[in-house]
């Protein structure tokens, strides 16, 4: 007589997804994994394609104190103790007066070695300065979507439609927080998502040996075949995302060659590195860096947060020079808006609108991309947006990525020169 199990077939496999969710995402696209025509062959092409990271500023990172108009008077009128003194400022460009906030001296290295690039006044029309509702619309692609969205985002719809031809693969994109951002959603495609690579793991084994050993069962051949039953659907899904976890986990448990710095970003980096370097075949990485909603007492907090993007940019990229994967990686930097041209009675910035992107790597095309918006022509005092956020999406998906920006953005945006490509 067979020993009853302390768990039904399908307690166990729920409860192992359940379990795995605590840890990371199930990517959901592994769905269409079986169908998927020719997966070898098109996860070796992504394996030898370009890669863009993603660094999400989240909190509206002051624009105006990170890209400075120092050869502008208005600015320091309207700043006042918040501006930072002229001789403080590291030039970009003497000629329009456009300088780094002094925290961004490695990233004012890289952009006069032609790997770093600055967009001004970046935005997007009908502005909203409600956190939620702006990063909304940066997520998704879409201006409208601070009216209410679908839970879908720009990267989603781009790897929908790479599912739609057959080349997506489980680990296409990869996203590291407590959870995985809106722009990465598709309607089927979904991220690798996890805080820790670590911790990404199937965690069954510890809830009882029985559930161990059943589960190691399903990799001896004792998997279901059909493709009707949803439980055998889960039952794939379940073994490629074990799958997925353990070349992720092994790609981060790499050494570096070079330092990072030992700072929540440089963490974050370090391990997009190390996957690099395992050529798993991901696409786009997204991590974040948070904390840059300044309404208080910004100067101090704003020079931490900025210390900690430069230098943790500049550890990345010299880590990937070490391994030769740099030439194959552009990174994008961007806030959901930047602050009021004024500042406030608390030392600090409330919400404004326009901010800059910076953009990384030996594949962009060095320089200040766009005029900086005007200080005096304001739209009842914030900046007048410039440049379309939604232009640099379109160079960053079809011109370097080779993904479908109409698809993913629902109408075609000139792609903005940002690079050198």
């Amino acid at each position: 007589m067979t020993e009853k199990l302390p768990f039904t077939r399908r307690e166990f496999l729920q409860g192992s997804l359940a379990l795995m969710s605590t840890l990371g995402t199930v990517p959901g696209f592994l769905a269409h994994a079986s169908a998927a025509p020719n997966t070898a062959a098109a996860r070796g092409a992504l394996t030898a394609g370009r890669t863009l990271v993603i660094i999400q500023l989240s909190g509206g990172n002051d624009g105006l104190n990170t890209v400075v108009p120092a050869g502008m008077d208005d600015y320091y009128r309207q700043r006042g103790g918040l501006a930072i003194p002229a001789g403080e400022v590291l030039t970009l460009d003497d000629r329009v007066g456009i300088g780094l906030h002094p925290a961004l001296r490695p990233i004012q290295e890289m952009y006069l070695e032609g790997q770093a690039t600055v967009v001004q006044g970046v935005g997007y029309p009908n502005p909203n300065r409600s956190h939620f509702a702006s990063m909304d619309v940066w997520h998704a692609g879409d201006s409208r979507a601070a009216d209410g969205h679908r839970g879908v985002g720009w990267i989603g719809r781009a790897f929908d439609q790479e599912l739609r031809r057959g080349r997506s693969d489980s680990l296409s994109c990869v996203t590291i927080g407590e959870e995985a951002p809106m722009a990465t959603q598709g309607r089927e495609a979904k991220p690798v998502s996890f805080t820790r690579a670590d911790l990404f793991s199937w965690s069954g084994k510890d809830l009882h040996d029985q559930v161990a050993s059943a589960y190691d069962g399903l990799h001896e051949g004792l998997a279901p075949a059909s493709n009707d039953d949803p439980v055998d659907f889960v039952f794939r899904t379940a073994l490629d995302a074990r799958a997925a976890s353990t070349r992720v986990r092994r790609a981060v448990a790499r050494d570096s060659q070079t330092d990072f710095p030992n700072n929540g970003l440089g963490r974050q980096l370090r391990a997009v590195s190390s996957m690099i370097a395992a050529e798993l075949p991901t696409r786009i990485y997204y991590v974040a860096l948070g904390g840059f909603d300044t309404h208080a007492n910004q100067a101090g907090t704003h020079n931490r947060l900025l210390d900690q993007l430069a230098t943790s940019v500049r550890a990345f990229y010299r880590e990937l020079e070490a391994i030769g994967q740099s030439e194959r990686v552009v990174t994008m930097a961007f806030s959901e808006f930047g602050r009021r041209v004024k500042g406030n009675g608390s030392n600090g910035t409330d919400h404004g609108t326009a901010g800059p992107v910076l953009l990384f790597g030996p594949k962009v095309r060095a320089g200040l991309i766009g005029s900086h918006p005007s200080l005096t022509d304001l739209d009842n005092g914030d900046l007048k947006f410039r440049v379309d956020f939604r232009s640099i999406y379109s160079a960053l998906l079809d011109d370097w990525l080779g993904l479908d920006a109409r698809a993913a953005l629902g109408q075609r945006f000139r792609s903005a020169p940002v690079l050198e490509v």
